[in-house]
């Protein structure tokens, strides 16, 4: 069958342009803030997931949780695309994702001129390509003033097409959902992760820095703990890494991806330290974020979207150091924010891990969806570019965690402990969280298993008063085992959606597995 064109032909190419000149050609959209830096209004506040599809192919097949297309149609809505750009003028942009000789990819976007702003935010995402020229790996066509809203990709010839939405992350997102894809195509897995080393000094006195990746789904506090300083002292520290997307490949090695960090804007302020000093910078880039007549930045101002955006340069956020690979994923972190029954963090083997995983799992907060706050919310991974079965994503994580026993999984729950009606129960601060994370570094927590699912809690840790945040404490029996049965059940219906899953995954959460 035939193949989508990996190229543009238009009356009028404008062949990548300089940063500024990019800044110039979107200058008619920009509002410019006091700090000198660029902000814009978009027409669409956030992704179009319910748009977005995944193409057929003989190879390729999509998940449970994914919209596919018909190659045919594919092809067709191509070729109408292409139709309608040979008279438009255009810009192309090539850059590079990742930096290790390994793992690298030449990414090259298309968009109409209208609309730099976009290109413009990417540049300062990704990296300078070595040859501009050559065949790139991923190809991206963006076209927001396209009549109808509708997002396609090919896995395989690792091409999309955006048509009609102006959202920045959707061209963001194109590549990294076709960068994940290409590394499980090499054995790995990508994530939708944050990185970070701490350093930190061990019970005997030694040094050592231990690598972390951190999933979560958006309101779990991900970015604030990845962003986090642990207030760690030199000789200790922090090196922050990634924010988003990583590739991890069979022996867990972590490469990193992006440039910059892309930033959730609402409510910032100076007590947010590290991206609060990287946002007033006059590179920084906005992106519906409420910018007064005189320049003045207003982060709480929600009046176009809650969902505030912001580009930021990795090298202007304190704590980042010249790399973005992590050696080693020695600690993986599965956010989550409950208020029941999961306590403030437990530790999991390679099978609950990857149930957990498959899992993702959250509750709803009144920031996405106010009429469901409070109720469970699951997305694979925590990660919606998924592409192809969920079910292979599950199991490739089981055979690296096998394969690499020194690597440690745990849950870490943001949220609270005890909550029931007319009782919000006794909140995870911010503080609490960040000194779990470092005694996790430290290797000084102490455990004992949970008769209920199986997993380790902590029975002590260092400058945490944990018998405060024990689930059980705050229930009777019967409560208890009630909320443990409707959690059980809720997670076992999740599992048993994706075919192929291997059983001892899904056993992970079931109580035979927990004698």
């Amino acid at each position: 069958m035939e193949k989508l064109k990996r190229f543009v032909n238009t009356a009028h190419m404008i062949d990548n342009p300089s940063l500024e000149e990019l800044r110039k050609l979107a200058s008619h959209r920009e509002r410019t803030t006091k700090y000198g830096s660029a902000s814009y209004i978009s027409q669409m506040r956030n992704r179009s997931a319910k748009a977005t599809f995944v193409v057929h192919s003989r190879g390729f097949t999509p998940g449970v949780d994914q919209q596919g297309m018909a190659p045919e149609k594919a092809l067709a809505l191509a070729d109408q695309v292409h139709q309608f750009l040979k008279d438009k003028a255009m810009i192309r942009v090539d850059r590079q994702l990742c930096l290790h000789p390994s793992c690298r990819y030449h990414c090259r976007l298309y968009i109409t001129k209208d609309y730099a702003s976009i290109p413009f935010q990417w540049v300062n995402m990704t990296f300078e390509v070595k040859d501009k020229n050559a065949e790139p790996d991923f190809v991206s066509i963006y076209v927001p003033e396209w009549p109808e809203r509708i997002i396609f990709c090919h896995p395989e010839e690792k091409i999309t097409y955006i048509l009609g939405p102006d959202y920045f992350g959707e061209c963001k997102k194109s590549f990294l959902r076709k960068a994940m894809y290409a590394i499980k195509e090499k054995g790995g897995l990508g994530f939708h992760a944050g990185s970070k080393v701490l350093r930190v000094k061990t019970a005997s006195g030694e040094f050592k820095e231990v690598g972390f990746i951190l999933f979560g789904l958006s309101g779990t506090g991900k970015t604030t703990l990845t962003m986090h300083n642990h207030h760690l002292e030199e000789p200790e520290k922090v090196m922050i890494r990634q924010d988003d997307v990583v590739l991890m490949n069979e022996q867990g090695y972590c490469y990193g991806t992006e440039n910059g960090f892309y930033i959730k804007t609402e409510g910032l302020d100076e007590s947010q330290q590290v991206l609060y000093h990287a946002a007033i910078s006059p590179h920084a880039i906005f992106e519906n974020v409420k910018v007064l007549e005189d320049g003045t930045i207003d982060f709480n101002n929600v009046e176009l979207t809650s969902n505030g955006r912001g580009v930021i340069l990795r090298r202007e956020v304190i704590g980042t150091d010249d790399k973005i690979d992590l050696e080693r994923a020695n600690k993986i972190i599965f956010i989550t924010r409950r208020n029941d029954i999961l306590p403030p963090v437990a530790k999991l083997s390679a099978e609950q891990a990857a149930a957990y995983f498959m899992l993702g799992e959250s509750i709803e907060t009144s920031a996405g969806d106010p009429s469901k706050a409070g109720q469970s919310k699951r997305e694979v991974g925590t990660n919606p570019f998924i592409m192809g079965p969920e079910a292979e994503e599950g199991n490739r994580l089981l055979k690296i965690l096998k394969a690499n026993p020194d690597m440690q999984c745990y849950i870490l729950n943001t949220g609270a402990v005890g909550a029931q009606p007319g009782r919000q129960g006794k909140k995870i601060t911010i503080g609490i969280s960040t000194e779990i994370m470092k005694e996790i570094a430290r290797d000084t927590i102490q455990w004992a298993k949970d008769p209920d699912w199986g997993y380790l809690i902590p029975v002590e840790i260092p400058g945490v008063d944990i018998q405060a945040f024990l689930p059980k404490t705050y229930y009777d029996e019967q409560t208890y085992n009630r909320l443990v049965s409707q959690l059980r059940e809720e997670r076992r219906s999740w599992l048993n959606k994706y075919q192929g899953l291997q059983e001892e995954i899904i056993l992970a959460i079931e109580p035979q597995h927990q004698e």
